[in-house]
């Protein structure tokens, strides 16, 4: 009896932890998350994920690399991914499109542009004026870092045209987001404006030189968000605030910690660069302010982005802010 009252016990148990194991299986949510680029642009996300900040709220995150804005939003509105980590013009396009079901922007992580101007000599005091009647690889008509380029430019007195004899400033958008770095090394343009880790890399191997950093030049800008369905979010609140909690532990980590105790955190997510060329790039973007330290998208900071996009030709209408952000998730994550 007694040798029977034991192997009950062990059953017992064996079921309870299988029944616990198959509750805590339940309990991890997958989601799927487009980001527009993979770059240390984006080093709050990368220091949720490899500190576990996600797992710790129950989300097991998939990044997809979807290279450029449009393609990134074409995956969220496919439902291919559940969350899209772009531009929030991307957001404000579809808006204005009249779609029933459009993408509200629920969390902001980068405050400025993260691309540098990458020159093809070194040129230790470089003005903008030096751009006149040169040609500048500038990314994807009405895509964030090209219309930011340009407000700059226009900013800064200069002209925006193919006539480079008369001293205006070619800005080539007919060459794919992804391809840019290629299209330069390869000979193409005077200049190129470049996201980390090319930029550097293409520094290192002498085959160019950041002379600029154009979110330093263009203000705060609400440049990199995260958005999501308006019916995937009213059907899955829960799901967004972890994911909004996650971000924000990494944000506050960001802030609180130099370029060479992050640098070995993100390090997985960058295994073609050296320690020594993370902490420079980290350091990079500490220096230009370019990390939000908590995800509340503000209203000014989105009429700023409209501005741009008015001077860049690309916007006719302004969408309320209401209705394509969301800062709830935000709010309650920060409190």
């Amino acid at each position: 009896m007694r040798g029977l009252k034991t192997f009950k016990v062990i059953i017992i148990m064996l079921m309870t932890s299988l029944l616990a194991a198959g509750c805590s299986q339940d309990a991890v949510t997958q989601i799927k998350v487009a980001e527009v680029t993979h770059s240390i642009f984006y080093a709050p996300q990368y220091v949720a994920l490899e500190k576990g900040f996600f797992n710790e709220e129950g989300l097991e995150v998939e990044l997809i690399g979807a290279q450029g804005a449009d393609k990134t939003m074409a995956a969220l509105l496919s439902g291919e991914v559940e969350i899209g980590f772009m531009g929030p013009e991307a957001s404000i396009y579809v808006y204005n499109q009249g779609s029933k079901d459009y993408a509200v922007n629920f969390a902001q992580v980068t405050k400025r542009d993260g691309t540098f101007l990458v020159s093809r000599k070194a040129e230790p005091d470089f003005k903008f004026e030096n751009l006149k009647g040169k040609e500048v690889i500038g990314g994807r008509k009405g895509g964030v870092p090209e219309m930011t380029l340009e407000y700059v430019l226009k900013n800064k007195g200069l002209t925006i045209g193919e006539d480079t004899a008369s001293g205006a400033v070619n800005v080539r958008t007919d060459i794919q987001f992804a391809a840019m770095g290629g299209a330069f090394t390869g000979g193409e343009g005077e200049y190129v404006t470049l996201f980390e880790p090319v930029a550097t890399s293409i520094e290192k191997a002498g085959q160019g030189y950041i002379v600029a950093s154009i979110g330093k030049e263009s203000g705060e800008i609400p440049y990199t968000a995260y958005s999501a369905l308006d019916s995937y979010i009213s059907k899955n609140p829960e799901v967004i605030q972890k994911f909004t909690n996650a971000l924000y532990k990494g944000q506050q980590f960001v802030k609180n910690h130099s370029a060479e105790e992050i640098a070995p955190i993100i390090a997985p997510q960058f295994k073609e660069l050296s320690e020594e060329d993370l902490i420079t790039v980290i350091n990079r973007y500490k220096d230009t302010d370019t990390w939000c330290e908590e995800p509340i998208l503000k209203e000014e900071s989105l009429n700023r982005l409209m501005d741009v996009m008015e001077l860049a030709g690309e916007l006719d209408k302004r969408p309320e802010y209401s209705k394509i952000v969301n800062t709830e998730f935000a709010q309650k994550a920060v409190k």
